[in-house]
């Protein structure tokens, strides 16, 4: 009987735990990334004419609220887009990814725009309501994306790492509530 009792509580225990539910996703407390562990630092609900889209929310290895210190920031970082709506097409959200690079970078994305191509091909398949999308942020080597923990793409370099991050915490982000959510506010 003590077997049992042990074995039910390693998997309790084993079980990740929920640091709190938004627009009916539940977010992990911690993720790891780069054999780091990363706290939930805030998270928000992208939404377009009171539709729900996505709920967007920021891993850091220590609570932030100050959006540039974290772009700026030489620790891993993580952003993790849980898709919410069946109304969110591959189409839809490369053509949101692209202006929101667009914006991030104030309109010169000519340095970073080859990787930007490549990068969006992480939207190309079907998108449906569950799925989930991370990147990971590794200040001097760029960022690793992953949709439903599966890698997808990886794509060097500070600069692209910076426009995308700037995509959510940037000054024209794709939703001011929302990056106001991620940074805990």
């Amino acid at each position: 009987m003590w077997k049992y009792l042990v074995a039910a509580l390693a998997i309790v225990c084993a079980a990740p735990s929920f640091a709190k539910t938004v627009s009916g996703v539940e977010l992990s407390d911690t993720i790891s990334a780069n054999e780091q562990q990363l706290t939930l630092n805030g998270a928000g609900v992208r939404s377009k004419f009171f539709i729900d889209l996505y709920v967007g929310s920021l891993y850091l290895s220590q609570a932030n609220s100050d959006a540039n210190a974290i772009i700026n920031s030489d620790e891993i970082s993580a952003i993790r887009l849980n898709i919410t709506s069946g109304l969110i097409t591959s189409d839809k959200l490369i053509e949101a990814i692209v202006e929101g690079f667009d914006l991030s970078t104030n309109g010169d994305t000519a340095a970073i725009q080859s990787r930007i191509d490549n990068f969006i091909a992480v939207f190309n398949e079907e998108i449906v309501k569950g799925d989930q999308y991370t990147f990971v942020f590794t200040p001097g080597t760029g960022v690793v994306g992953y949709k439903n923990g599966e890698q997808k793409v990886s794509i060097d370099g500070d600069d692209f790492r910076t426009a995308l991050m700037g995509i959510w915490l940037g000054a024209k982000p794709a939703q001011k509530k929302l990056k106001q959510r991620m940074l805990g506010n």
